[in-house]
């Protein structure tokens, strides 16, 4: 029952809206179980003939009223709860996604998007579910059924007994078949967030699938994994119709038994006409908490598995509050420094071992080294996504630990390799960075990027929408808009990673003009592969196997044996043998 208390805590800012529903549904139940006694004083009356017409139609009157107002309540009630769960559903929302945003990136690293996405609507849908059930179902089933026996009790001490054992019954059947129900539901959660995951994986590189034609395959797997989770709801199915048919049957006994009381109880002329009708409505009303009961301990068994995950997140710590972050100040002339710098990834050996280097405003600096020497890793650390383990990290002195994410990712702009866009329009995009950006400012940043000329010609201009991902831009095109994106941005200090390794020549020389434009008077860090676009540069770090290995001017690692030379002799050596094989040399 942890994950119950859980939820319990968690909605407390809607508390308050419970109470007043608790309140108001409360009321309405009660009102209704004042009818049967009226009914009752009416019919005795009838048969006995001790009342004459006018009072009968004043009985019949207030019965009307009770029924009225409970009906008014009942409806205030219903209202309320509307307002609550949708109230309820946003505070869900905002506070998954609050805490989603504020995770650290090795989170991300280690999930699926779409399983995230699953575990958000499930954890809305049985916390929902079950807030709600507290309030329209368990505390007025509870009172309910305490005024019931105790009227029954009143009336025939054993009937009040045999109705009340029905409740313990009912428990310990229904406890154990939601507990059956439960431990199988956490496996078809599992299964249920591997099937969204992968279909929202599919979908984003539906290019991927089909250029592969592994449409079927796809299929397939998806396929085979809804029929475990059908395999696993037949079995739940099977537990409770078993056990709901031993709740019937133990339902039709008490029942029957309860009837022969009472009908030996009329025949003897121990009970009245108007006692039997109003035991047999309360009987009728009491039905409805014994249904309840089945639903709310299933709701409870539903909520204590269905929210594990949700809640497992809501736990993960964070290191920073978004609610909390401040302005940073923009540095004029950053410099970083890595000192003694040693990272690694769960369960893995070190990526950064022991990285010493500084980097001054304002140089261009090149990572060069072999796919997985830990170039990627150095940039998401100094953009703070990973913390090292060891050593320290410092912007103009001062030690990363002792600055926020915004002191730090303020001063940075970001060109990426993968294209890093919304689907969103070119005027969202571009103003990413800088959201209260004007027209002029946006159309200014697209022209230093060359992305005005293609902009221009589109019917929507700025508010050209460009697909998930940019999927209707060229990839020169995306790269442009995410170097306009910097542009405006216009942060002291630039990473490059990758920007135009994916490029055909011409998008690249494109590219290249660009991002002069972007690199002048910054800390310009860059990975790249084809070191074409790095022989400017000031100065090249060479990493490898996590470690800096070589470090100097472009001419400098040229001229001496190392990692750099080598990998500079494979491009030369192979643009050599292009231009021979086409006879251009």
């Amino acid at each position: 029952m942890d994950n119950i208390k859980k939820i319990i805590s968690f909605s407390k800012p809607l508390h308050k809206f419970y109470w007043m529903l608790t309140f108001l549904i409360v009321t309405s139940s009660s009102l209704g179980l004042v009818s049967p006694i009226i009914y009752k004083r009416i019919i005795d009356d009838i048969i006995s003939q001790s009342s004459t017409m006018n009072q009968l139609a004043g009985w019949i009157a207030l019965a009307f009223v009770i029924e009225l107002v409970g009906s008014l309540f009942g409806t205030f009630s219903n209202r309320l709860g509307d307002f609550t769960s949708g109230r309820l559903k946003q505070y869900l929302t905002e506070r998954f996604y609050a805490k989603v945003l504020s995770l650290n990136q090795d989170f991300f690293d280690s999930e699926i998007s779409g399983k995230i996405s699953n575990q958000l609507a499930r954890g809305m849908e049985v916390i929902g579910g079950f807030a709600n059930s507290i309030s329209n179902f368990i505390l007025p089933s509870f009172l309910q059924t305490a005024i019931i026996i105790a009227i029954l009790s009143y009336y025939n001490i054993y009937i009040g007994l045999f109705i009340f054992a029905l409740f313990p019954t009912y428990y310990f059947l229904t406890q154990f078949s939601t507990k059956a129900w439960g431990k199988l539901e956490e496996v078809k959660n599992k299964l249920d967030d591997l099937i969204r995951g992968r279909i929202n994986e599919v979908l984003g590189n539906m290019r991927l699938v089909k250029s592969f034609t592994n449409e079927m395959r796809e299929y397939k797997f998806i396929s085979s994994n809804l029929t475990k989770s059908n395999a696993i709801y037949d079995k739940q199915s099977t537990t409770f119709h078993k056990i709901d048919f031993l709740r019937n049957i133990s339902l039709n006994i008490i029942l029957t038994l309860v009837s022969v009381l009472v009908f030996n109880g009329a025949f003897n002329q121990s009970i009245t006409v108007g006692t039997v009708v109003l035991i047999f409505q309360y009987i009728s009303l009491a039905k409805y908490p014994l249904y309840a009961m089945s639903y709310i301990l299933t709701q409870v068994q539903m909520a204590e598995s269905g929210s594990k995950e949700f809640f497992e997140i809501m736990h993960l710590e964070s290191k920073e509050d978004i609610f909390e972050r401040k302005a940073g100040i923009i540095l004029k002339k950053p410099s970083i420094s890595f000192s003694k710098v040693s990272f690694k990834y769960k369960d893995s050996k070190d990526v950064i071992d022991n990285v010493s280097f500084k980097l001054d405003y304002p140089q261009s600096i090149a990572l060069v080294g072999h796919s997985g020497a830990g170039k990627s890793t150095i940039i998401n650390m100094i953009l703070k996504l990973y913390e090292p383990q060891k050593g320290s990290i410092t912007l103009n002195g001062t030690d990363y630990s002792d600055l926020s994410t915004t002191d730090i990712r303020q001063n940075i702009s970001l060109v990426f390799q993968d294209n890093e866009l919304f689907s969103t329009s070119i005027r969202d995009n571009v103003s990413y960075g800088k959201p209260d950006a004007t027209d002029k400012e946006i159309i200014t940043a697209l022209k230093r990027a060359q992305a005005w000329e293609f902009v221009s010609k589109m019917d929507k201009l700025l508010e050209t929408e460009i697909g998930e991902r940019g999927v209707r831009l060229s990839g020169g095109q995306k790269q442009r808009i995410q170097i306009a994106r910097a542009i405006l941005h216009s942060a002291p200090i630039l990473i490059l990673d990758e920007a135009t390794s994916s490029l055909d020549s011409h998008s690249e020389m494109l590219v290249h003009e660009a991002l002069q434009h972007l690199m002048k008077e910054k800390l310009v860090i860059i990975i790249a592969h084809r070191f074409s676009t790095i022989q400017d540069v000031d100065k090249i770090i060479v990493i490898d196997k996590g470690k800096v290995s070589d470090m100097g001017t472009p001419q400098e690692l040229a001229s001496r044996k190392g990692i750099y030379s080598e990998l500079l002799g494979y491009q030369v050596e192979g643009n050599k043998k292009l231009l021979k094989e086409f006879e251009i040399v």
